[in-house]
């Protein structure tokens, strides 16, 4: 080649305007992305669907596996309880003026209620025709309390209630005398009416 021979220049491209971008990173725009979807009618009412249904899928399931558990809970309370005679045993079985616990099935016992269907009551035999008979759950949190023969005293072991031997409230904290239950001699027997106790919850 000579020096005198002229150099053939090659062509130049055009220049493309380079979009400033952080770290030089370049979008490729295309049609129907992200941002044509979310514009796109049909696309949102179908997203809007699918939520909805979702929503009232988990809602339904909800009710389904609510049901049950709040029945569980309000049933008792509209449950109808007119208390029936239950007997304990004939009058010579008991001494008189001795108190006694015994034992008696629920009114009403549920079919899973096991042995908590059993309820008890302290029993004392007055005289041959007259019984008395008091809850052994305190009045004031429902907690049992027991027969102290030597001092003629019924005591709550848990809070320090005491009550009289007539049911009266000795000491501590119990709000109301002993719950009593009816009790009558039928035929010779002594029998008690079952009924629900009311227990306060005073602190």
């Amino acid at each position: 080649m000579n020096e005198n021979d002229p150099i053939e220049s090659k062509p130049k491209l055009p220049s493309m305007p380079v979009p400033d971008l952080p770290h030089g990173r370049l979008i490729m725009e295309t049609p129907g992305g992200a941002e044509g979807d979310q514009n796109d009618p049909a696309c949102v009412s179908r997203r809007n669907f699918f939520a909805k249904l979702c929503i009232g899928l988990s809602g339904l399931c909800a009710l389904i596996l609510g049901v049950p558990f709040i029945g569980f809970i309000v049933a008792p309370l509209f449950r109808k309880t007119t208390g029936e005679w239950i007997s304990l045993g004939k009058t010579g079985e008991f001494e008189t003026g001795k108190t006694v616990s015994v034992t008696f099935l629920d009114q009403s016992p549920l079919a899973w209620a096991g042995i908590t269907a059993k309820n008890a009551a302290w029993l004392r035999k007055v005289s041959e025709s007259e019984f008395i008979a008091f809850s052994v759950n305190c009045t004031h949190l429902g907690c049992p309390v027991r027969w102290l023969a030597s001092a003629e005293l019924f005591m709550c072991p848990c809070h320090g209630g005491v009550y009289y031997k007539d049911g009266t409230v000795a000491a501590g904290p119990p709000p109301h005398p002993l719950i009593r239950y009816e009790v009558r001699v039928s035929n010779d027997e002594v029998q008690i009416k079952s009924a629900p106790i009311p227990i306060t919850t005073t602190l």
